[in-house]
């Protein structure tokens, strides 16, 4: 422990524990925050980037085929767009998933913080209460009160 430290008060201990626990758990909920989001993003981009290809696609296809044969065309991009519209919804779900995941793995870390914090309180207090007694037996001591 430095000096500072030594010479803090309890309650300032107690608070600068209780103030670090809240920012690390603020920190986690940010981060977890910022991977919902991200993933939320990589999917629409994805979405959109799979739209646009599609419709480029049906695009130059309408160019290149003749009428006769473009109905046949037609039918198997919408065939292949319905695929990829379903692999997107899939990602999107894993995606989801995942977050879901951080999200709990989040949420247990900051039960099992919260849980410690209060151990940590509970012990910090006794210690205390216990270095108090002690103090002022000692001092009772030295000056005879």
């Amino acid at each position: 422990m430095s000096k500072k430290e030594e010479s803090a008060k309890p309650d300032e201990i107690q608070k600068k524990i209780i103030e670090e626990t809240k920012d690390s758990m603020n920190e986690l909920k940010e981060k977890a925050g910022n991977i919902k989001n991200e993933a939320k993003e990589i999917a629409k981009e994805f979405t959109e980037d799979a739209t646009k290809a599609f419709d480029t696609a049906k695009e130059k296809i309408n160019e290149t085929f003749s009428d006769e044969n473009m109905e046949k065309v037609k039918d198997k991009l919408d065939e292949y767009t319905d695929e990829a519209k379903e692999k997107v919804s899939e990602f999107a779900e894993d995606a989801k998933e995942v977050y879901d995941d951080v999200a709990e793995k989040a949420s247990e870390f900051a039960s099992e913080a919260a849980e410690n914090l209060a151990d940590l309180a509970e012990d910090a207090k006794e210690e205390i209460e216990e270095a108090t007694k002690k103090t002022k037996g000692f001092f009772q001591r030295l000056f005879g009160k």
